[in-house]
């Protein structure tokens, strides 16, 4: 059984605090927009589709506190707090992508015959939704990649991911990590590679944990070996996430990701973008209108509160970089199928 990142039951929401993996399980309470803000912003929470959910469930986590004498009451309340919440990890769209859905739906729900109660319920329910939604885009996205890697290899496969994108990052089966879930159900994976992905060790605390849980034959490179790697090992495919892909294909992931595109096209490794159509943004035309989100100086001179570093050493600390939309050769891996990246802007602008 998968990790459960986001529990949400009976009106109560908790998430379980990645900072604190692999040693320890603790899950947090999250009973406002603000404390959702905070996981989301402190990386307590993270993986693009994890805080869209966890965003949204903090504001269907107050309103059910919260009393409104109407419905414009409420549907200023919900367009501020849904404007907040944006700003807690940037880079990302799905949660842009979700506010702006769940305001249409507030709109409309403002003018329609329902009562404030009734239009209270419903924004809540439509938040509740997005939880099961979410696994089931994720299966989808695991199946149709397993399908693309495997129509070209007859053999069990060896693949590399980068960061976390499993149930950790999702609600709770994956997107790149899906496709290695489908590929290992089918008994056609030999071995996964996981990078550690500096500095906030995505892939040693998080990623390497949830192979090792669920049984799955992996191991742990740091992020300068993948170039050895390729060139000794027979690597089939890599598989990454994206927290946004733009119209032209180019994809914004956890930094690290460009340069694996590089190698890969090196030593012609077929490169897969695993995501949900919510990470697609079609109103940029390309990667460099991708706001990229630059984190703390400390995350690359501490580890766990230990300095590695001289206090006064400058540092660059982007959490993303851009991969062009030419280095992804395997093709855009999303619940309605694969696409190579130019055909985005075709089935996606309508």
């Amino acid at each position: 059984m998968p990790l459960e990142a986001i529990i949400w039951k009976e009106g109560q929401l908790e998430i379980l605090d990645q900072l604190l993996l692999p040693m320890e399980s603790k899950y947090l309470a999250v009973n406002t927009v603000r404390d959702g803000w905070k996981v989301i912003h402190n990386m307590q929470v993270r993986g693009a589709p994890a805080i869209a959910i966890v965003g949204c469930l903090s504001l269907a986590r107050e309103l059910i506190q919260s009393p409104f004498t109407s419905k414009s009451e409420l549907q200023s309340w919900v367009t501020v707090n849904l404007q907040y919440l944006e700003t807690a990890r940037p880079t990302a769209v799905n949660m842009k992508n979700a506010a702006d859905d769940l305001l249409k739906t507030t709109n409309n729900l403002q003018n329609d015959d329902s009562s404030v109660e009734d239009m209270r319920a419903q924004i809540i329910e439509h938040c509740e939704n997005m939880l099961e939604y979410d696994v089931k885009m994720n299966k989808q996205i695991g199946e149709l990649g397993a399908d693309a890697i495997l129509d070209i290899s007859s053999k069990k496969v060896q693949v590399l991911t980068h960061c976390n994108t499993g149930s950790l990052a999702t609600a709770g089966y994956g997107t790149a990590l899906g496709v290695i879930r489908s590929i290992h159900a089918r008994n056609m994976l030999e071995h996964v590679f996981c990078t550690e992905t500096r500095p906030y060790h995505q892939g040693a605390r998080l990623t390497a944990y949830e192979l090792g849980y669920e049984n799955i034959p992996a191991t742990l490179i740091c992020d300068n070996m993948a170039a050895a790697l390729m060139n000794t090992r027979k690597i089939d495919a890599i598989v990454v996430g994206a927290d946004r892909v733009t119209r032209n294909g180019d994809t914004a992931n956890k930094i690290g990701t460009y340069q694996l595109a590089v190698v890969a096209k090196h030593h012609d490794v077929p490169f897969y973008v695993c995501a949900p159509t919510t990470s697609i943004d079609i109103r940029l035309e390309h990667g460099d209108e991708i706001p990229i989100e630059e984190r703390p100086h400390s995350e690359m001179k501490e580890i766990a509160g230990i300095p590695i570093a001289a206090p006064e050493t400058v540092c660059w600390n982007p959490a993303f970089d851009v991969t062009p939309a030419e280095l992804i050769t395997g093709g855009i891996v999303t619940e309605k199928g694969v696409f190579k990246p130019e055909e985005l802007m075709n089935t996606f602008a309508s």
